[in-house]
């Protein structure tokens, strides 16, 4: 039986479990499992590892996509330029890190870029907003951030950003968990009335299907766009990956 699996800090509400399982049970595929791993701790990745001699896939979701990095043997080339990994393939030469978030993003998005966005806004600097960042900034577009608690070159403090700021950034992207079900309610704090229909609004969070933060461009007129597709896209990207013979686009990190 193989097996594959999603690791994080909190995964009893995951997408990807109920994705594979109903890929296996439609496509026949009868010797694949894929389980839930929450861990308290990313360090505790070697012993879940042990423990699991029949583990050869992992997804990795909030907040590890960053710090799984020192605990893998190699990386892809893409993961290495993102800086964050959300697929994990294990071999008998130990373990790749992959970033199919990127993939995610960008065929999802593709169709809503027939009119070049000249800046983008995006509410979170994790790892996710990595892959974001990665993709937006090979199409050309100038990647401004918003963060409670980092600082640095082109992140702004939300209270810096007012209605007459927003016209700034026709297109935001929400890498912050803020609004994922059962904490329905919440939204990155944005001067909404900022909003036209020039902009869009694009919100990682795929639980519930609309968010506050999407209900509030849709208020006003914007374009919007959840997770979901992002994530079926990445789901079937990191099972090519795993599915693959032979070690490709890796760069070693030793």
């Amino acid at each position: 039986m193989r097996r594959f699996g999603l690791i994080g800090k909190s995964v009893a509400h995951s997408f990807s479990a109920s994705y594979f399982a109903n890929k296996f049970q439609q496509e026949g595929i009868t010797d694949a499992r894929y389980d839930l791993f929450p861990l308290e701790e990313i360090t505790q990745l070697p012993a879940l590892l042990t423990s699991h001699t029949d583990l050869i896939g992992l997804n990795v979701t909030i907040p590890y996509k960053e710090s799984v990095i020192p605990l893998l043997d190699a990386l892809s080339d893409e993961a290495r330029l993102i800086g964050a990994v959300n697929c994990i393939r294990i071999t008998n030469s130990g373990t790749t890190g992959y970033n199919t978030d990127a993939s995610g993003f960008r065929q999802s998005i593709l169709p809503f870029l027939e009119n070049q966005y000249e800046r983008a806004l995006l509410l979170g600097t994790g790892g996710a907003s990595r892959a974001i960042t990665h993709v937006l900034r090979e199409r050309g577009i100038e990647v401004w951030y918003a963060s409670t608690s980092r600082r640095g070159e082109h992140i702004l403090d939300y209270n810096q950003l007012d209605e007459a700021a927003m016209k700034h950034f026709p297109l935001l992207v929400n890498c912050t968990p803020l609004g994922t079900y059962p904490r329905v309610d919440e939204k990155p704090p944005l001067p909404y009335g900022g909003l036209t229909p020039q902009h869009m609004l694009y919100d990682l969070v795929y639980n519930p299907p609309e968010t506050a933060f999407l209900r509030e461009g849709r208020l006003r007129g914007a374009r919007t766009m959840n997770g979901l597709r992002m994530l079926e896209i990445q789901a079937e990207e990191s099972w090519r990956i795993w599915s693959q013979s032979g070690d490709h686009d890796v760069a070693r990190k030793r």
